[in-house]
């Protein structure tokens, strides 16, 4: 597929025509106003660190789930006026109660409270059995519906759960969505939090009963009726306890955009997955963090959208590698469990060791991208300048060969597509933990309307934008980043900026 470019692909996809994608851009959905000042006026608001678990406490025979208190909500995302279930579990019963955040800069407290619900009388509720391709899906009785208030924007929120007669918390996650024209498209990634959850114990997409003993196979599901567990991939962070990856790749960008007034609006993966139209009302769609699982339809969304004109920024790393369908619930909900199906332009050569049984077909994810997940594909290096004379450097200051410490890791794109104008503007080793090299390559490239796709090539990049209360610096893979850069911060600004126009 790497010989096969984008603007073939694009000439390809079906969609809705370039007049009607540029009006619903500057227009939005029926009865959606512009109002590029509600994140700036929203971050006026009095904010608080008290969002932040103080303390969380994690059973040592599953190492990841906290069965005082855990829980987990019904939806990825909800507009206003929609309802949201609260699921909680108490082991032993407890009361608790539950208080709202939405996450954002509020004068660098990162947070502010919206309301409390409870105190709710706890019970314990039944870890799900095993079910047909090691799907673990909670079937428990809701605490409490809550009902979107209006004047709730868009954004990422936090449930903090709180033991009443203990002093033991944990998250619930959510992320309200809008409808409304805007810059920017904040897309969170939380099929891949959902994919590496392994709650209750060892039930993530990457835990199998296969006798080789592979990891990247297919035939598994995971379910988002159920706690996240705490994160313990490359570190070890208690505030991940029930709040996915957001915490770890993603919230720095959103703490470091609000604080600057960016006009953004925010969505999960499903959002994409079900409405290409999420994605051209705004200037740009960001892709954040760690992004790695992907279904066919966000994909061919996300082409769709470049081809009329949206710009795309892949501040992330592993990106749109596994195809990742979605099917409903056993609810009939939709959109609530994924497997591992396909990778992305098939499985390499050098991939075959580690990979198995992934039967789906579908393009390179270069052909979107621009670059795309390389073996090895864990490590970490340097983000190196290859082109100073870039508009993408205004005012940096690099020149060919600087490099910002650390800011690649722990995956990241290499291997760049063959599509008509690419530059590649940053690239270079990243060193594996069995010193193994691989190179990485960040690309600009155009697309077919004035438009065109930005990709950073690591998960770290947020990491050089800010670091908000209870920020925890990654280290992986014998490297690690060096916390907000200057250069980083201005790139960002450069690109934000050419994006918005």
């Amino acid at each position: 597929m790497s010989s096969f470019n984008r603007r073939q692909l694009l000439g390809g996809l079906a969609g809705v025509s370039a007049a009607a994608a540029v009006a619903q851009t500057h227009a939005g959905a029926p009865g959606q106003r512009r109002d590029r000042d509600r994140i700036a006026t929203e971050n006026k608001r009095p904010g608080t660190t008290d969002w932040q678990l103080t303390y969380t406490r994690v059973d040592p025979k599953t190492r990841f789930r906290s069965p005082r208190i855990e829980g987990y909500v019904n939806k990825q995302s909800v507009r206003t006026g929609d309802s949201l279930d609260i699921f909680v579990s108490t082991n032993p019963p407890a009361r608790f109660v539950i208080d709202f955040y939405r996450m954002g800069y509020y004068q660098g407290r990162g947070g502010r409270h919206l309301r409390r619900l409870g105190p709710f009388k706890g019970q314990v509720q039944a870890t799900p059995p095993v079910a047909a391709q090691r799907l673990r899906e909670c079937q428990w009785e809701p605490c409490a519906t809550l009902r979107i208030p209006p004047d709730w924007p868009s954004g990422v929120y936090l449930g903090k759960l709180s033991g009443v007669e203990h002093r033991y918390q944990s998250y619930v996650i959510f992320i309200v969505r809008d409808d409304r024209p805007a810059d920017f498209l904040f897309q969170c990634s939380d099929n891949t939090w959902q994919a590496y959850n392994a709650w209750p114990d060892s039930y993530s997409l990457y835990h199998n009963d296969r006798k080789d003993r592979l990891v990247l196979v297919s035939g598994v599901k995971v379910s988002f009726d159920r706690p996240y567990g705490k994160y313990v991939q490359i570190f070890d962070n208690p505030l991940s306890q029930g709040s996915g990856e957001f915490l770890l790749w993603e919230f720095p960008l959103a703490f470091w955009m609000e604080q600057h007034g960016y006009d953004v609006t925010y969505c999960s993966n499903s959002d994409l997955h079900n409405d290409v139209k999420c994605l051209t009302r705004c200037k740009a769609f960001l892709s954040v963090g760690h992004d790695e699982y992907w279904s066919r339809e966000m994909y061919d969304h996300a082409m769709q959208a470049i081809r009329e004109g949206v710009n795309v920024a892949f501040l992330s790393g592993n990106t749109c590698c596994f195809v990742a369908p979605f099917f409903a619930s056993s609810r009939k909900a939709a959109n609530r469990i994924i497997t591992r199906a396909g990778r992305y332009g098939g499985i390499r050569a050098n991939e075959k060791a580690y990979m198995a049984d992934l039967p789906v077909v579908a393009p390179s994810e270069a052909t979107l991208i621009g670059a795309q997940t390389v073996s090895p594909f864990n490590g970490s290096g340097d983000w190196i300048c290859t082109r100073p004379d870039h508009w993408l450097f205004t005012g940096t200051g690099m020149r060919k060969g600087d490099g910002i410490p650390g800011l690649v890791g722990w995956e990241f794109h290499g291997d760049p597509a063959s599509i008509p104008g690419l530059e590649v503007v940053a690239e270079g080793p990243t060193t594996n933990s069995g010193d193994r090299d691989a190179r990485y390559t960040a690309t600009v490239d155009p697309g077919p309307k004035n438009n065109f796709v930005f990709n950073a090539s690591t998960i770290f990049w947020s990491q050089g934008l800010s670091a908000p209360p209870g920020h925890m610096p990654p280290h992986s893979h014998y490297g690690r980043p060096h916390g907000p850069d200057p250069r980083v911060q201005r790139i960002t600004r450069n690109l934000l900026d050419r994006f918005r126009g």
